[in-house]
């Protein structure tokens, strides 16, 4: 439409200044609904604006909805309606179309926004699909451009679909009625000729309006209207006709076309040969059909493409004149040899045999070289284009004398016809000096092929975009244009508009005429003598004024809606959602749900039809001379329609009975079946789209509200700080006894306030003391303590000295509130000297006299003052020098001297700051107090640990004594690792006692347990100094649980696709599900992560919340207190302890619900681990691994007698199979259409992946020795199950087959020989496909080439050979066929790993991961991220880049190092694949020439242990 909007105001109110006609058409659009036929630039749009203000103001809840016909009309209506509604949504059907099938995005839409602006495609398929309720959610519809409202267009359907079943509105309704909405129509001229009547008549009924102009300010609207002065040109016949032709290169090129013979295309001989190879009936049938019909039409790419070729040509030589034609076609061919070049990819759905042809037909064109020399170009100019030079001068002419700005626009039919006209134009002086000249084309955005001469398009550089900017910018002023000026596009005011074709109808008569509205504008019709168009823009003009008197008439009201009678319509409702399938919706839906299946490639994936009867008689190719003259039969018909092979057979093929009128309705009738079908077997959800909630069915929703913004959080969420199983458990005032004893010292009496668990003797713990190794230490619980409150009172005080001995900087002095509480079984034989001396210290302090604030309290004296009370005491344990206080020494001996010179020596230097200080002896001999702390930490060496011999000197006034006993000092320093273990101990049990099943789960082994909990932050070790921590076991987990789910999903769907299986395995097994799963138990509580942190270690208090060590990103305290804590707070009006929350990420989460699986597999197989996961849930029913693999047996139907080929696959694998069916769908490939009835290999292929990744994964687990960490892991698996891998197997498998010679000579008579044949396994597969042939034999030459060093180099060479298995550039399904026969021994075994195990050896897969994974013989190191972590180390730092481009057929790879290239490679470009090929190529040349690795490839060792990496290995995206 393109109307400017009238005068605004563009304050905060945004005020529309409104004409009185504008005014009138918004009330009567209050009252009624109408469609406003308005002259383009009378401000339509604008009286769509106020109304649909109008209608946000007065509706709260439904939005109006705008349409426009095209992408670039929706842009342009949205920017207008947005300076006055901000809440807007646009959205086109150039839209990301996925993101539209989500119901709640749909939701989140309609409540945000009051108008949404749109293609009526878009809101079609929401209606269609359930997403809006037209009745519910709407309450105006405005159609801009409304005379599209009829037959199939979007627009009517909408009307007819969904409009007219609601209820009438009335004035009343409500908000939540659900009614029909208003409606609003705009357009410039309501019909396309015709019956004015009848068309106004039938727009009307469509739309539910009547048709309105103003009546009461006709002259306020002839104002505001500018009407174009009305001219024609005349121009005469050209002096020759269609059979005489001037053009010498037209001439040519219909010398070429004439002589073609369709036989020689390549279509035609690629059918004929795809014939012969036919599998089956259906498609036999289905390639006779398409050849007979190619033949009779002549409809080709290559056939039909040159004839269009040659007729644009011959209309451009009749209308524009003989150089212009000669000119067209020279640029034709110059375009078509630029676009046939690969590089170029203009045109890349060309075929390379058509290629081929097309250039070679092109290239016998005799071309006349073209002249640029104006009198020559004049002088072969047609008449008709002598005539518009002509006007446009003289209307140049007439703008420039009037002082006006000349902006002209030039409309014709064909864009070929645009083309060579501005061309033209352009090379005459007297229109290229006046005119700058731009050419508008319209634009497809469709990537499937249409026909050769869209390679034109090219011809035109700029952009449609570019071309009306600089046209209203005023840097050209004449567009020479398709009717795609005509409406939809904001196009400026023009003072002259051309038609240098005639319309077709009105509304493009109305609409080309609409752009000429400038004052003094003219519209100028091109009208050829005697012939009679001046008829027809009489009858043009005389539609007009009827169609003014019509929408003028003040009597006319809406006529009566009636049901039209087509009985061939069917729908099919979904009750839940409201979708709705149609015969017209049901072709486009048919063909999503199939592009969508998984393995497109190859073409296997479509939807075929068949006709009944067939179009043609069976060969009628062959014979068309004696058939072509048969009557043509006009029905009715049938159809069948045919879905891809991944389905199974009962819902791939759908048939219709003869009773349809059309062939299009009978295939749509055949279509609608299977789309009911497919909704049935739930293959399509309640929105009749592809599953996709029902795949991820939390997408999202609930997962957001578990996990609280967590992508946008760096992917972490707030829960609950980890379990403290100190904390009392009941208010009870309680206390438990237990005994903990320690291997070489006394018994001590444990209290805690909660009881401790039996520990089972291997769940004991050990510690590593320095000079005595393992140490084991007892816990035994005993019992319930019975009140004695002086009992507590000494173990508190106990506790309390014991612990301060060590501790005493991070305790608080006077709080004795321990969450344990110690005290000796026995007290020991010192123990009243001991108490003696604390007494005596005690009294001291009280007495205040000669005593060292600042260092002595009642449980540490100074030394001196000690040897004084009591002699020379031998007993001593810990001592400290004053001046440095926190340096401990042990205790050796009292010594009278004498000391060595150097003793001495060092003895001044250390008291030279104690002026008063001279050596008197006795003086205390000390050693160094041993650095060990963490004792659960197991010794390097025997020796490890041990405090240096090394005698020290200390003057005794000078040194504290603290008052302890050796044996409790030894407990103060053994206590804290006992005491962590148990907080691990007791994490462990109480997880066992409260989240896993007590008779299942709960009996995998502590040891397991523990490992499974803890995170790599808590730093924990293992007895070979190998980190405690989850990660192995979450490998592990996280392979069994895929294995799991695959297999479930599996056997739960048997009708599901492997694209379906897949997305919905891949969505229960994410870390959101699995994150969401482990809140829901609480896991998080039981996942130790806080580090153990020896010298800041304190013990325990009461009622205090657990600090941990914050060591890592993983976890981060919370610094504010949680909403409850704030409650609380205001409720008591005292200070509480804070709640604590800590930040914990979401892989963590999901990482131990996938080591708690692993554990469970450790111990007790599938079986616990499917227990396991059932605690989660994870979103399905879980059953054990072999009831699914019975349930999937059950449903097996075996064939009654299987082909006798199957037996040479199984020869190659080394297995025979039971059920033979299993093995045809392992090798049947999507696009095979043989007779088989089999389902495409896809499903076993997802089976036995993983089934693969099970095997492999479990290797690399439980490999002895080796230990991998999961950074090795997962470098090993990628190199054993990538498809390059596999397809080399493939490719490599074969077996001897022979077969009978017979021969026969004079002497010998009849004799029968032996002739020996290798089958190979690729050449197995069962297809239809001549792309699949094809690459079956370029892999399987690559394969000679490269196979061999392949070979070599996994049986005896020490580094993976990465290039060259890239270098074979195999077809995906050369890889989904090993894995899809592993799936099927894995199910026909009834699960037998050790099966599948076996057939992995048969194919010599087994040897190379027993060399890989068992001895780790072979380094597999991406060739890439070796290079990288090579120049990351070199000093200083070098940077790696690679360099790969296309360039003239070839691909090559540069290594840049700092920017200095070291090696290069090039190849043939073939595919994606060669880029790999060089990549890894040029990566490995630029190793062996740097010398990264030490040794040549020949010589290569892999180093026995595995720590040649760091952990963060640098992965390549393979």
């Amino acid at each position: 439409m393109g109307d400017p909007p009238p005068s605004v105001d563009n304050g905060a109110s945004n005020t529309f200044h409104t004409r009185n006609y504008q005014q009138e058409l918004l009330e009567e659009s209050l009252r009624s609904n109408i469609i406003i036929a308005l002259d383009t630039g009378s401000g339509k749009t604008h009286i769509a604006v106020l109304r649909m203000k109008h209608e946000a103001e007065r509706e709260p809840r439904k939005v109006s909805w705008f349409f426009a016909p095209t992408v670039a009309l929706v842009e342009q209506q949205c920017a207008v309606i947005k300076e006055t509604i901000p809440a807007i949504l646009m959205i086109s059907g150039a839209s990301e179309p996925g993101q539209w099938k989500d119901r709640a995005l749909w939701r989140r839409v309609l409540e945000a926004n009051r108008v949404i602006v749109s293609t009526p495609q878009v809101l079609l398929d929401a209606l269609l699909h359930g997403f809006v309720d037209l009745g519910m959610d709407i309450g105006l519809l405005v159609f801009d451009e409304a005379h599209h409202a009829i037959s199939k267009h979007p627009y009517n359907m909408i009307m007819q679909q969904f409009y007219f079943p609601l209820d009438k509105r009335t004035r009343t309704a409500g908000s939540h009625e659900r009614v029909r909405p208003m409606v609003i129509g705009l357009t410039a001229s309501p019909i396309y000729g015709g019956n004015t009547e009848a068309a106004f008549d039938k727009l009307e009924r469509n739309l539910d309006s009547i048709i309105r102009s103003s009546r009461m300010h006709r002259e306020e609207l002839a104002q505001h209207v500018h009407k174009p002065v009305f001219k024609h040109v005349l121009y005469g016949p050209p002096s020759y006709d269609w059979d005489t032709l001037p053009s010498y290169n037209t001439f040519s090129l219909k010398t070429v076309v004439d002589s073609l013979s369709i036989e020689n295309d390549p279509s035609v001989k690629s059918l004929r040969s795809q014939l012969a190879r036919a599998h089956s009936d259906d498609e036999r049938r289905r390639i006779d059909q398409k050849l007979s019909k190619i033949i009779d039409k002549g409809d080709t790419f290559t056939h039909k493409g040159l004839n269009d070729f040659l007729r644009a040509a011959q209309e451009i030589c009749m209308y524009l004149g003989e150089w212009a034609a000669d000119w067209y076609i020279v640029k034709v061919i110059e375009q078509a040899r630029h676009a046939a070049n690969p590089y170029n990819n203009i045109m890349t759905s060309w075929k390379a045999n058509e290629k081929h042809y097309l250039l070679d037909n092109l290239d016998q064109v005799n071309l006349v070289p073209l002249s640029s020399d104006p009198d020559e170009i004049r002088r072969m100019l047609a008449p008709k284009l002598e005539a518009l030079i002509a006007c446009l001068l003289a209307e140049e002419e007439e703008f420039r004398l009037a002082d006006e700005t000349y902006s002209g626009l030039i409309f014709v039919t064909r864009r070929d016809t645009v083309i060579a006209l501005a061309e033209v134009l352009s090379r005459l002086p007297e229109t290229a000096q006046l005119f700058r000249i731009g050419c508008l084309l319209g634009s497809s955005s469709s990537f499937k092929r249409h026909s050769f001469l869209d390679i034109t398009r090219e011809i035109v550089k700029a952009s449609q975009v570019k071309t009306l900017a600089e046209f209203r910018g005023g840097d050209k002023n004449l567009i020479v244009s398709t009717s795609v000026a005509e409406e939809g596009i904001d196009i400026q005011a023009c003072s002259s508009v051309t038609r240098f074709d005639p319309p077709p109808n009105v509304v493009a008569w109305a609409q080309s005429r609409g752009r000429a509205r400038q004052r003094k504008s003219s519209f100028i019709m091109m009208l050829e003598q005697d012939k009679e168009h001046e008829q027809e823009i009489r009858k043009w003009q005389t539609i007009e004024q009827q169609m003014m008197a019509l929408y003028t008439d003040p009597d006319r009201v809406v006529p009566e809606t009636f049901e039209e009678d087509d009985h061939d319509e069917r729908t099919y409702t979904v009750e839940s959602t409201g979708a709705v399938l149609t015969l017209d919706s049901v072709t486009s839906h048919l063909n999503h749900f199939c592009a969508v299946l998984p393995n497109a490639a190859y073409g296997g994936q479509l939807a075929l039809y068949d006709l009944d009867p067939p179009d043609y008689p069976e060969d009628w190719h062959s014979q068309q001379d004696r058939l072509k003259n048969l009557p043509p039969y006009k029905g009715p018909w049938g159809a069948t329609v045919t879905l891809p092979r991944c389905l199974p057979p009962h819902l791939r093929k759908f048939s219709t009975k003869r009773e349809h009128n059309t062939k299009r309705l009978a295939q749509k009738h055949a279509a609608f079946d299977a789309y009911v079908a497919l909704h049935k077997a739930k293959l399509l959800d309640d929105h009749l789209l592809p599953l996709m909630s029902e795949l991820e069915p939390d997408k999202g929703e609930e997962v957001k509200k578990l996990l609280a913004d967590i992508e946008k959080r760096a992917g972490t969420e707030r829960v609950s700080i980890q379990a403290d199983p100190w904390a009392p458990k009941t208010d009870e005032d309680a206390w438990w006894k237990a005994e903990v004893i320690i291997d070489g010292l006394p018994a001590l009496t444990m209290l805690t306030p909660n009881p401790l668990p039996t520990f089972a003797k291997e769940e004991m713990p050990t510690i590593y003391i320095p000079g005595r190794g393992a140490t084991h230490v007892k816990v035994r619980p005993i019992g319930k303590m019975q009140p004695d409150s002086a009992y507590l009172e000494r173990a508190r005080v106990y506790t309390h000295r014991m612990f301060s001995t060590l501790y005493f900087a991070r305790m608080r002095p006077d709080d004795h509130a321990f969450a344990y509480l110690f005290l000796p079984v026995v007290d020991g034989p010192d123990e009243h000297l001991w108490e003696e001396r604390r007494k005596w210290m005690g009294d001291r302090i009280d007495r205040g006299t000669d005593v060292n604030d600042r260092l002595e309290t009642s449980m540490r004296a100074n030394a001196g003052v000690l040897h004084k009370q009591y002699g020379l005491p031998t007993d001593l344990a810990l001592v400290r020098p004053n001046e440095k206080f926190g340096k401990l020494f042990q205790f050796v001996r009292w010594y009278n001297g004498p000391l060595g010179v150097e003793d001495e020596e060092r003895m001044r230097e250390r008291y030279e700051g104690f002026p008063d200080a001279n050596i008197t002896f006795p003086v205390l001999q000390v050693k160094q107090f041993p650095q060990r702390a963490n004792f659960l930490a197991p010794l390097a060496s025997d020796t490890a640990g041990l405090a240096r011999d090394e005698a020290i000197y200390l003057l005794p006034q000078y040194t504290t004594i603290e008052l302890i006993s050796k044996e409790d000092l030894q407990y103060a320093m053994y206590l804290p690792s006992i005491l962590r273990w148990m907080t691990c101990a007791l994490t462990i049990v109480s997880l066992r006692d409260e989240l896993l099943p007590a008779d299942s789960v709960a009996q995998v082994p502590f040891h397991l347990l523990r490992i499974a909990t803890t995170a790599p932050v808590a730093q924990e070790t293992m007895i070979d100094e190998q980190p405690l921590n989850y990660q192995r076991l979450e490998t592990l987990g996280d392979c069994v649980l895929k294995c799991l789910t695959s297999t479930q999903l599996f056997a739960d769907h048997p009708l599901w696709h492997e694209g379906y299986l897949a997305r919905r395995k891949d969505h229960a097994v994410s870390n959101v599900q699995l994150a969401k799963g482990a809140i829901e138990k609480g896991l998080h509580r039981w996942i130790i992560r806080d580090r153990f942190v020896p010298r800041k270690w304190k013990p325990r208090y009461l009622f205090e919340p657990v600090v941990e060590e914050p060591a890592r990103p993983e976890t981060k305290p919370t610094e504010e207190p949680t909403e409850e804590t704030k409650e609380e707070t205001k409720e008591d009006g005292k200070k509480k302890k804070k709640k604590q929350t800590q930040e914990l990420s979401t892989k963590v989460l999901a990482d131990v619900v996938e080591s708690l699986i692993g554990a469970a597999y450790e111990h007790g197989g599938f079986d616990l681990a499917t227990e396991c996961i059932a605690t989660f849930g994870l979103g399905l029913s879980w059953k054990n691994l072999s009831v699914h693999i019975d349930e999937v047996l059950a449903r097996h139907e075996e064939l009654d007698v299987p082909p006798p080929q199957l037996s040479l696959v199984e020869q190659m694998i080394g297995y025979e199979f039971t059920r033979k069916a299993l093995l045809i769908q392992a090798l049947t490939h999507a696009s095979y259409n043989g007779d088989l009835a089999s389902t495409s290999y896809e499903r076993l292929e997802f089976l036995g992946d993983c089934a693969l990744d099970m095997i492999v994964t479990s290797m690399l687990f439980h490999a002895e020795g080796q230990n991998y960490k999961p950074g090795h892991m997962h470098l090993r698996k990628e190199a054993l199950v990538n498809s390059h891998f596999l397809a080399f197997f493939c490719l490599k498998t074969f077996t001897i087959c022979e077969s009978p010679n017979p021969s026969w000579s004079p002497g010998t008579g009849v004799t029968v020989d032996t002739d020996e044949q290798k089958i190979y396994l690729w050449q197995c597969l069962l297809h239809s496909s001549h792309r699949v042939l094809e690459d079956q034999h370029v892999a399987s030459t690559r394969f000679e080439k490269v196979g061999p060093e392949i070979e070599k180099a996994l049986k005896q060479k020490t580094i993976y050979p990465w290039a060259a298995l890239t270098s074979l550039q195999a077809p995906k399904f050369l890889s989904d066929m090993v894995e899809s026969l592993l799936g099927a021994v894995f199910l026909d075994s009834e699960g037998d790993f050790t099966a599948v195990c076996d057939v992995l050896r048969t194919l010599g897969i087994m040897e190379v991961l027993e060399r890989i994974i068992d001895r780790n013989e072979m380094d597999v190191l991406h060739p890439i991220s070796r290079l990288t972590m090579w120049a990351a180390q070199q000093d200083p730092q070098q940077k790696v880049k690679l360099d790969v481009k296309k360039k003239e057929g070839n691909v090559s790879c540069a290594v840049l190092m700092d920017e200095e290239e070291i090696v290069k490679v090039t190849e043939v470009y073939h595919s994606r694949a060669s880029q790999e090929e060089v990549r890894f190529a040029a990566a490995e040349q630029a190793i062996k020439k740097l010398r990264v690795l030490e040794e040549e490839e020949e010589e290569d060792a892999v180093d026995e242990e595995d720590n040649t990496w760091a952990d963060d290995i640098p992965e390549y995206d393979w």
